[in-house]
């Protein structure tokens, strides 16, 4: 899953593409690349990042959504949002699945929203929101909080009639790199579920914090951690560099033929 963001503020700076055009040349080489899913946000939600309105947020994200989807119809485009009637305006416009980090805890229209429009729905567990969740990283056991809490809210969506859910732990989010870490680790345990797991750590603090590095320059630990989550059973991987998270995945490939 390629990161498209139509944001001036999104904390990996080569991930912004402001305006059409750059998008259409992010989504094209990423397609070439070989992802599978592009995934379109138009607010970003890294820590304390600036709020914006809703109104906002759809100008940046519905002229990009349907450049792609007539440039590229045969791209399935993953909408990042929170907000359910940017959501349902992006689906309208050729997107696909909604991709919501808020897991319907930011929208109390969101589980209705994605139950009437049947499309896939990537559940995400957080805290708060991005102005407050790194004050929320408080946890008596990281992982069975965050796991219990995604089941109970699949069992809500099922109870709608959703049952095309893909789940996310929600690296970062409310959650210090050690807790991070430790969720990954047991990124197999959430196969329990018997839902898809998509992990996203692509360029993450977790990431280049322990290196003493930057995001642009923790592409390694990127691929690093990518491939422990391929031995871990993760579906999907959410990232900034589709070619060398693809590459990753062959090579992973190549090994448990």
């Amino acid at each position: 899953m390629g990161i498209i963001n139509t944001t001036p503020d999104s904390f990996f700076a080569d991930s912004r593409k402001q305006g059409v055009d750059e998008a259409l040349q992010q989504a094209e080489k990423m397609l070439a690349d070989g992802a599978a899913f592009l995934d379109l946000g138009a607010y970003s939600s890294r820590p304390g990042a600036v709020d914006i309105s809703a109104q906002e947020e759809t100008d940046r994200l519905l002229p990009v959504v349907e450049a792609i989807a007539k440039a590229f119809p045969e791209a399935i485009m993953s909408i990042d949002t929170f907000r359910a009637g940017v959501a349902e305006a992006a689906i309208k416009s050729g997107a696909h699945i909604i991709n919501d980090i808020g897991g319907g805890t930011l929208d109390d229209e969101m589980f209705a929203t994605v139950a009437r429009l049947q499309v896939p729905y990537i559940l995400m567990h957080m805290k708060g929101t991005p102005q407050t969740m790194t004050q929320l990283a408080q946890y008596d056991d990281v992982f069975n909080e965050v796991f219990n809490d995604l089941a109970a809210k699949y069992q809500q969506l099922k109870r709608l009639g959703v049952h095309d859910v893909i789940i996310d732990p929600g690296f970062g989010f409310a959650k210090t790199a050690e807790q991070s870490y430790a969720l990954l680790n047991k990124v197999d345990e959430f196969k329990m579920l018997d839902l898809p797991v998509l992990t996203g750590v692509s360029r993450k603090r977790m990431i280049y914090g322990v290196l003493g590095s930057t995001a642009a320059e923790a592409l390694n630990g990127t691929t690093v951690l990518n491939t422990i989550a391929l031995t871990k059973g993760t579906d999907i991987l959410r990232v900034h560099d589709v070619k060398e998270a693809v590459e990753a995945v062959k090579i992973w490939e190549a090994v448990n033929r």
